[in-house]
């Protein structure tokens, strides 16, 4: 009778629509403040599975939010957290300074205790948006 009732459940269209939500209702997506001056925020993200050239096979992608102007750095397919804020250092901060806040996706690189210290060492906020949601961070 269980078999049943379950293959009923699953085909049943009324049964399929009305289920219940479990969670908690999510709040409202709130806009990122806008910068003020360039390079003053940053949003970041790796682009991946792309074919290996020169010994690296995805790019780590950041962009100004100000001016939109994007810096495109070449790492390889394996790129540690420790990689990830060295290359940070040598093409972003060395050039524009230490930005006030930067924006990323939940990428374990950006979560990683090393980010997080890093900045923390920086004075610099790390903003985390939220996943499939370009209304926190669709510009990258």
């Amino acid at each position: 009778m269980r078999d049943d009732v379950d293959a009923y459940v699953r085909t049943c269209l009324v049964c399929q629509q009305d289920k219940v939500e479990q969670q908690r209702p999510a709040g409202l997506l709130e806009p990122l403040p806008i910068a003020g001056r360039p390079w003053e925020s940053v949003s970041t993200d790796f682009i991946f599975a792309l074919p290996i050239s020169e010994g690296y096979g995805s790019i780590m992608v950041v962009i100004d939010r100000f001016s939109k102007y994007a810096t495109f750095i070449p790492t390889p397919k394996d790129c540690t957290a420790e990689e990830a804020a060295r290359l940070f250092l040598k093409h972003v901060v060395k050039l524009w300074g230490v930005p006030q806040s930067i924006v990323s996706d939940r990428d374990p690189r950006f979560t990683g205790r090393f980010w997080t210290e890093l900045f923390k060492m920086l004075g610099t906020d790390l903003n985390f948006s939220t996943s499939f949601h370009p209304q926190s961070d669709g510009q990258t």
